[in-house]
């Protein structure tokens, strides 16, 4: 087997707790059915369109939330800080992600952008000191799964696919990584997230209890 050396980790939903409660804390709060949320930006072509958009830096993220308050009869302001506004640190990955780098592990942090103004997603997680490499798309024009975002973060990273793991908890990104070579991981649980991770990089990511 290849003795891989590198873990590739998306951000929100792996890094942070996630993504759906968050979502559906904000439209109760916001007085919207559940599901309409999802059903106004992520079902629609047009705003799926812009999401891509945005992720790619192509518009900015005032941008997204004018034209997403638009569709979902919502004030503007900060829409997408509130939309994520529950969102915390997911520890028990951080803490992995801190171990496997002790261990000799790099490790990278590859994560589709919502905008950086005027809320930003990464505040607080230093992730520039505490990783080996950080892609964010809206600085490159790329998005996953598009290869190219991939094939950069490995440059950046030093390695190729296959020595690395691919964690991330959008599915349909799975296989393009795979596709490279990536080892990958469905980030569902956070306690099987790290088990798998574990295995796959063949070091104790966990303190012994």
């Amino acid at each position: 087997m290849t003795e891989r050396t590198g873990l590739v980790l998306d951000f929100g939903g792996v890094l942070t707790t996630p993504l759906p409660p968050a979502v559906l804390a904000f439209e109760k709060r916001e007085g919207l059915p559940e599901g309409a949320l999802i059903t106004a930006l992520y079902l629609n072509e047009d705003a799926t369109r812009r999401t891509r958009q945005l992720e790619r830096g192509e518009i900015t993220q005032a941008e997204w939330n004018s034209e997403a308050a638009r569709s979902l009869g919502l004030a503007s302001d900060n829409l997408m800080g509130r939309i994520f506004a529950d969102l915390r640190p997911q520890a028990a990955l951080i803490a992995a992600a801190a171990a496997a780098r002790r261990a000799g592990v790099k490790v990278g942090i590859l994560s589709n952008s919502v905008g950086l103004d005027p809320w930003n997603l990464y505040d607080g997680y230093d992730l520039e000191t505490l990783y080996d490499a950080v892609v964010i798309s809206e600085q490159h024009g790329m998005r996953k799964p598009e290869p190219g975002i991939f094939q950069l973060m490995l440059s950046k990273l030093g390695l190729p696919a296959e020595q690395c793991v691919f964690v991330d908890d959008t599915e349909q990104y799975l296989p393009p990584a795979a596709e490279l070579g990536f080892a990958t991981v469905h980030a569902a649980e956070p306690r099987e997230t790290v088990a798998a991770l574990e295995k796959l990089l063949g070091v104790r990511l966990t303190e012994k209890g």
